[in-house]
């Protein structure tokens, strides 16, 4: 039998399930009934559920996440921390094109594959950003905003283990970007040692980050609330900007969580 011989069968197969779980994924996601979405936009019916995951995550940034971060920040020389982050995120791309393609977007597509070429060559595989020298930024995407664009609903918010604030939507896009993601392609080991990359990277953020981190984990009245708040704002702001649709309504964050006296933006968003 020809040592290729399974690849045509295999390739169409995974086409239709694919297919299969998109048209199923239009109704995954659970809408919201007429009093069920808070006056500040949120729809969170499982908060019990999403508070105990929420806690359970700052334990372990607490005790885990946060130290390595934090000795990896003060250790690292800020030049090494770069590079890594430009070459995971160089790392991004390929999966960024392949959601553009999903959505139809060919010039976002493009700008990225252009991205992808420029720095994985000429910025010596991603670790030098030059495309961003040549006014080639970053145009991320992923296959949460692939769903908003298939009209699929944001659904109700979630905190997901580990990964952190999401919502139906969302979490059912990381789980179709883990399964798509381009590295899966690269043979062992090599494959571990770039997706290494990534979680070092991420490590690195968290590190750098660390006060504003903090001041939303540890010094708010409410950090559940603080998280889910911030996460739906920004989500929403990225999925309209990439015309995708943030389709979750505006968030007033003054309207359940603060009074009068307290201005969230001064405390939230005033260390740039």
């Amino acid at each position: 039998m020809p040592p290729d011989s399974h690849s045509p069968k295999r390739r169409p197969a995974l086409g239709r399930a694919i297919a299969g779980a998109s048209l199923a994924l239009l109704t995954a996601c659970t809408l919201p009934g007429p009093d069920e979405v808070s006056r500040d936009g949120i729809f969170d019916p499982y908060e019990a559920r999403n508070r105990k995951v929420h806690e359970s995550s700052k334990r372990l940034d607490r005790e885990v996440l946060r130290p390595v971060a934090l000795a990896y920040a003060e250790n690292v020389p800020d030049t090494a921390q770069i590079l890594i982050g430009n070459f995971a995120d160089n790392l991004s791309v390929p999966g960024a094109v392949v959601n553009q393609l999903l959505q139809v977007d060919l010039q976002g597509a493009l700008h990225n594959t252009v991205r992808f070429g420029v720095n994985s060559t000429l910025g010596f595989g991603g670790i030098f950003d030059v495309a961003a020298d040549f006014g080639i930024e970053e145009d991320d995407s992923d296959f949460g905003a692939t769903l908003a664009v298939w009209g699929v609903p944001e659904g109700a918010y979630l905190e997901l283990p580990v990964i952190g604030p999401s919502t139906e939507r969302d979490a059912i896009g990381v789980a179709v970007d883990l399964v798509l993601d381009p590295l899966n392609a690269i043979a062992r080991p090599h494959s571990y040692y770039l997706k290494g990359a990534r979680i070092v990277a991420r490590v690195g953020k968290r590190g750098r980050f660390a006060s504003n981190v903090d001041s939303i984990l540890y010094d708010s009245a409410d950090s559940y609330a603080q998280t889910r708040l911030l996460y739906l704002q920004n989500r929403r702001f990225e999925l309209d900007q990439a015309g995708a649709g943030g389709d979750g309504g505006e968030i007033d964050p003054y309207s359940e969580l603060y009074d009068d006296e307290i201005d969230p933006y001064s405390e939230l968003y005033g260390v740039e």
